[in-house]
């Protein structure tokens, strides 16, 4: 089993950048393999890895088209409405309540 090259935390080569660099950069590994890994070392834990890809073989982003976009405001507005009382509460309902502050803690807006 062949292993891949480990390099200090900040000292990879030239020709290769993490997932993220990548995207800055516009551009996403496109099915290439990973070429190398970075290990930053952590007291008492296991160290953290990012796995480097080489800049050459990657591939431009997929642009977004309108069914895309369309599909990722539905799933935003279903974020924004209460399960409780089906309006838009303007946020992001969270998870731990599962429904708007409003519903969520009633006796306190009345006390407003």
């Amino acid at each position: 089993m062949a292993s891949i090259p480990t390099y200090p935390w900040r000292l990879a080569p030239d020709g290769l950048a993490t997932f993220r660099q990548l995207r800055a950069r516009g551009l996403r590994p496109g099915g290439q393999d990973v070429a190398a890994q970075m290990e930053r070392p952590r007291r008492r834990r296991a160290p953290l890895v990012a796995y480097l890809y080489e800049v050459d073989k990657a591939k431009p982003v997929r642009p977004m088209t309108p069914a895309k976009w369309a599909a990722l405001a539905k799933a935003n507005t279903a974020r924004r409405t209460c399960p409780e009382c089906r309006r838009d509460a303007g946020y992001v309902i969270p998870t731990t309540l599962g429904m708007c502050v409003t519903c969520a803690f009633p006796e306190e807006q009345r006390a407003a």
